[in-house]
């Protein structure tokens, strides 16, 4: 079969197997399917991506998939592919269907001297499927899949190809169907980690129960949504939980960590996404779904956290407002408050989500806001181009908005290297710029005692100038260094892709982060 007739027809399977978007990252390996991709394009069968760098090509097909708008990434042969690996990770360990497809040499070049040729057949890897484009295409699946298309010369079709195809639907992740009842009784919280879904919000509610949900959750709503939960688990609140009911995929807080490892507490886990299922806790009791109760447990419980929450909440909105300058925490609070019903925010990993969690108001329920982030590796890789797919996969022309550090920002810059005719969403990016990484000076590694290393090793000063990044893609800038500054930019978008620099400082966050702990009702 000629490389132009296995292009199309791998093309076609991605077609009949739901995938609307396709991302191409140039290469002349990979010539015969973009020339395919291109014709079922201009067929109206796909939306056409390119982008110069296949990392940020793939987070921008994960963002697409992660958005229910099943995406496939075409990149060519050898190194391309491997900077596709952190996207089908996080892919993998986050449960997105995302689909990778790698031009590669024909079978008769591997393991020889070849330019751009390498073992490209699991190269991803044990957690990811690889299928050889040769054969039988199965991409009816759940979970990230690695297509792997060796391709002979000559590599440029005669002529355009008309698809004959029909466009299938991307297989659903389904729930059991079947229903588990516990007991009332223990001193009971829910804990909703990333993507644990409305099951834990309507379980808290149902039962009367404390829920301490993650801004990714998509159950941070309603009345029972604890907003200081982190804080108040480390006062007599947080020893007297008896049982939790965790849903999703924890991993933002230690304090949520310490509870599920207590010997003492009894831990009823639900499904989990991604290829790994087994918990880094002792799980006491497993459950098919999340469960319900037959009838609400006793007020009390839940009104002591809600008390708590209150004053909590109180003095830290006092203690925010107190400082004199511009802090990390208000910027979240900003973003979160600028949160529309319907929009979408991404929020990039490190410190931004953690002070986004002390920040979420209680949103009400039903009102579709949708909060992302890369949690199945947590990592700071391609957030930028993450939250461009998920904001063009958006059924509708809502602003969207994006909250993230400015190590994670200069790590995917790339991803605003956006060629002319792409298309491109409005998205409102926040960067919260205190020149370095934060995050460590609240570790272990920020202590007194390692202070002469720190700024070396972690607290990487870069002294970027980020308007200046920025006017090198044309990308609309602002920098604000004051709430009100701030409010007003959130305000008054200008459409497109815009960023707003927010400027805090660093050396006092771990003093800041300290007095904030020790907060207590």
């Amino acid at each position: 079969m000629s490389s132009t007739a296995l292009a199309r027809q791998v093309v076609a399977a991605l077609i009949e197997a739901g995938v609307t978007e396709i991302v191409i990252a140039p290469g002349s390996r990979n010539a015969p399917l973009s020339f395919a991709a291109f014709d079922a394009a201009a067929a109206g069968l796909v939306r056409l991506h390119t982008r110069i760098d296949e990392r940020t090509a793939g987070f921008l097909a994960l963002g697409l998939s992660r958005n229910h708008r099943r995406a496939a990434v075409i990149c060519t042969s050898g190194t391309g592919v491997a900077n596709l690996h952190p996207a089908i990770l996080e892919a993998a360990h986050a449960d997105v269907d995302l689909v990778v497809v790698t031009a590669d040499r024909p079978a008769r070049m591997r393991g020889t001297s070849a330019n751009q040729t390498t073992d490209q057949v699991g190269v991803f890897g044990p957690l990811v499927e690889t299928q050889d484009a040769t054969g039988l295409l199965e991409l009816m699946t759940t979970g990230p899949v690695h297509v792997n298309v060796p391709l002979e010369e000559p590599l440029v079709p005669e002529g355009r190809w008309t698809p004959d195809v029909i466009p299938g639907e991307p297989v659903r992740h389904l729930r059991a169907a079947v229903h588990v009842t516990i007991p009332n009784g223990p001193r009971t919280v829910v804990v909703a980690g990333d993507d644990a879904g409305p099951p834990a919000r309507m379980l808290a509610e149902r039962a009367g129960w404390p829920l301490l949900a993650e801004p990714s959750s998509g159950s941070r709503t309603g009345e029972n949504a604890i907003r200081a939960y982190r804080l108040l688990l480390g006062t007599d609140l947080g020893d007297r939980v008896e049982r939790v009911v965790v849903c999703g995929h924890p991993t933002l807080s230690r304090p949520v960590s310490r509870l599920l490892a207590r010997a003492d507490v009894h831990v009823i886990d639900t499904p989990a996404y991604g290829v790994w299922h087994e918990r880094p806790f002792p799980v006491t009791e497993r459950l098919p779904v999340v469960p319900t109760v037959a009838q609400p447990d006793d007020p009390a419980w839940l009104e002591e956290w809600h008390a708590a929450d209150r004053s909590v909440s109180r003095q830290l909105d006092a203690l925010l407002a107190a400082e004199p300058e511009l802090t990390p925490h208000e910027v979240a609070g900003a973003v979160a408050r600028a949160f529309e019903e319907g929009a979408l925010l991404v929020v990039g990993a490190s410190s931004p989500i953690r002070d986004l969690d002390l920040m979420v108001p209680r949103y009400r329920v039903g009102a579709r806001r949708k909060v992302l982030a890369n949690r199945g590796l947590a990592g700071i890789d391609g957030t930028i181009s993450t939250a461009i797919g998920a904001a063009l996969a958006r059924p509708d022309s809502t602003r969207s908005l994006a909250l993230m550090g400015d190590v994670t920002f200069l790590h995917d810059s790339n991803g605003l290297v956006i060629g002319p005719g792409e298309p491109m969403p409005d998205l409102t990016i926040v960067v919260v710029n205190d020149d370095g990484g934060s995050i460590f000076s609240m570790l272990e590694q920020g202590a007194s005692e390692y202070a002469e290393q720190h700024e070396r090793l972690f607290g990487t000063p870069h002294g970027v100038d980020l308007a200046s990044l920025c006017a090198a893609t044309r990308t609309p800038h602002l920098r604000v260094t004051s709430l009100p500054e701030l409010e007003q930019a959130l305000a008054s978008p200008n459409g497109g892709i815009e960023v707003i620099e927010a400027v805090v400082r660093r050396d006092n966050r771990r003093a800041l982060d300290e007095r904030i702990r020790s907060l207590r009702p």
